[in-house]
């Protein structure tokens, strides 16, 4: 690799213990997710980082998410992953750090883990889902969360889950990494963007994964058809340009050959963050990708921003 520094802001543990927590919680990740649970280890992410050219990485909770209709179990699994994430933190502070995963919708359970989490465990922001047993981010319910996160300036990083209704027997309902990621991205940041979330609470940092997902090409869409709404009174007049200028976005997954420079449409390079998506994506194929990127001349100028400086700027806050 090409890149001295570079602060990896998408990128995964599996937590000794979380199948067992998943099997707990009722759920199945290949059910859930149509993808199985990679081997982890916190050897194994040094040797990733050290063969990728990654100084740092910022772990966060991969899915599926951790609730599922059972408010206390959800929110003790919180506490135990957490705990165990801290512990990964605190034998390597120098290339982990992580963010807090939350028991969403349970706003109580929550609350409580974001005050424990940053108060006694020293996260440096939390993780969550696009949605909870289907409650979306921007939904009032969350609004308590909100306010919380907003009041420690805290960051938030965004992970996909799979909407609860999806037709499967078709391939985008089978895996989700096909489709429905992306999709479900799209529909949390859009409903978020309605309900004014980045104006409200001006002093959260949000990252949305994946290259915005779809988001480039629907703001346009929402922008007009929004705007139909509101003149016939059907919902408020969003600024959605407002919304979104102070988005972060993370480039984990194809950001070559279309998805980056759409993505330059409605962002700019300062607001893009490096992501690897380890140990979903290959070691291999994401140094290819990363190798590839660092040199294409077409992103030159833009590199420092996109490897280091912008999350530099994030984790300061």
């Amino acid at each position: 690799m090409n890149s001295e520094k570079c602060i990896d802001l998408h990128a995964h543990p599996i937590p000794e213990g979380f199948a067992e927590e998943l099997q707990n919680l009722g759920i199945d990740p290949i059910e859930e997710d149509g993808f199985p649970l990679p081997k982890w280890s916190l050897e194994a992410h040094c040797e990733f980082m050290q063969e990728a050219g990654i100084s740092h990485t910022v772990l966060t909770l991969p899915t599926p998410h951790i609730h599922n209709s059972d408010d206390q179990k959800a929110y003790e699994t919180a506490v135990r992953m957490n705990d165990r994430m801290a512990s990964y933190v605190k034998e390597d502070p120098e290339h982990f750090s992580f963010c807090a995963c939350l028991p969403l919708p349970y706003a109580e359970g929550s609350l409580k883990e974001i005050k424990r989490a940053f108060d006694e465990l020293g996260c440096v922001g939390v993780k969550v889902p696009t949605n909870a047993n289907g409650i979306y981010l921007g939904d009032l319910l969350l609004d308590p969360i909100m306010e919380e996160m907003n009041r420690r300036k805290a960051l938030c990083i965004i992970h996909p889950c799979r909407a609860r209704q999806i037709p499967r027997n078709v391939i985008t309902g089978k895996v989700m990494a096909v489709y429905e990621y992306p999709a479900d991205t799209t529909r949390a940041v859009l409903n978020m963007i309605a309900n004014r979330i980045m104006t409200r609470y001006p002093d959260i940092t949000w990252v949305i994964p994946h290259t915005g997902s779809f988001l480039a090409y629907e703001l346009q869409r929402f922008k007009g058809v929004s705007g139909i709404l509101a003149s016939l009174k059907m919902m408020d007049q969003v600024d959605a340009e407002a919304e979104v200028k102070n988005l972060y976005f993370d480039i984990a997954g194809d950001p070559e050959p279309n998805a980056l420079e759409m993505l330059l449409k409605i962002t700019d390079p300062d607001h893009i963050v490096y992501g690897s998506d380890w140990p979903h994506s290959p070691a291999k194929v994401i140094c290819a990708k990363k190798n590839h990127f660092e040199n294409n001349p077409a992103w030159a100028g833009m590199l420092d921003q996109i490897y280091f400086e912008n999350a530099e700027r994030i984790l300061k806050r």
